[in-house]
């Protein structure tokens, strides 16, 4: 088991988010979470990537048996664990080779990894950018500076494919894509699934379902996990909605 999550209590400024959640995902399984907004979805991811502000008051999360949470975001990141973000930030200024070189050789020293000669960089992020339909331009612009929604998530799959992490977690990472970026981000995302590496795929919609189908789908509903299922519990959740797990009407 690459990932287990263990009666995880979090609380955000004195209020409870997550309520006793626990989940398992398997090496090479791409699990998807859906919820109502408000269920701890987001909470879940910031809380595996080391994210400040969220104080787990309960629960252990073990990556390989190792609990990730005595780990600063940093040290997490070079166990292999990446978080695709709603809505990725700008930082204006430092070029998106640079911004993906320093964090890949940041990575391997925390891994006792000796540094890539700018040779052997250039060379992955040209293979890996092709592969991607991400033009040498955009790799020459400042971080997610001018980009439209589309390019942001693209940039941040790139990433993904040169940081190669063992859990990618994407958080909504189909918010305000129009289909044509959407079948693009998922093409990229099916291409870097692999044995070794598990995905957490968080989406309130089931459309993104269609394009990255997922081995196992979670329902997370205040805070814990209410069930679970094959990718056909995704399309039940589409037509049925969320009120079964809330206690509201439908």
């Amino acid at each position: 088991m690459l990932l287990e999550v263990k009666n995880l209590h979090v609380e955000v400024e004195g209020k409870k988010i997550l309520d006793g959640l626990t989940l398992s995902v398997e090496k090479g399984q791409v699990a998807a979470i859906m919820g109502p907004n408000g269920s701890g979805k987001s909470t879940l991811a910031y809380v595996l990537a080391g994210k400040p502000g969220y104080e787990v008051t309960e629960g252990e999360v073990l990556l390989d048996g190792e609990n990730i949470l005595e780990m600063g975001a940093d040290e997490r990141a070079a166990k292999g664990v990446f978080l695709a973000f709603q809505y990725p930030v700008e930082v204006p200024g430092v070029a998106t080779m640079t911004f993906l070189r320093t964090a890949l050789n940041a990575q391997r020293k925390t891994r006792g990894q000796g540094e890539l000669s700018t040779p052997e960089f250039m060379k992955l992020v040209r293979e890996t950018s092709a592969k991607l339909g991400i033009s040498q331009e955009m790799l020459r612009r400042a971080v997610n500076v001018g980009f439209s929604g589309g390019e942001k998530k693209r940039n941040e799959i790139l990433q993904m494919a040169v940081l190669q992490p063992r859990l990618a977690v994407l958080d909504e990472t189909d918010s305000g894509l129009d289909i044509d970026a959407l079948q693009i981000v998922a093409e990229g995302v099916n291409r870097l699934r692999s044995p070794e590496r598990s995905m957490i795929v968080i989406t309130h919609y089931q459309r993104l379902l269609n394009f990255i189908v997922p081995d196992v789908v979670h329902v997370l509903a205040k805070g814990k996990v209410v069930k679970s299922g094959g990718k056909e519990l995704a399309l039940e959740l589409e037509a049925k909605g969320y009120a079964q797990f809330t206690g509201e009407a439908a």
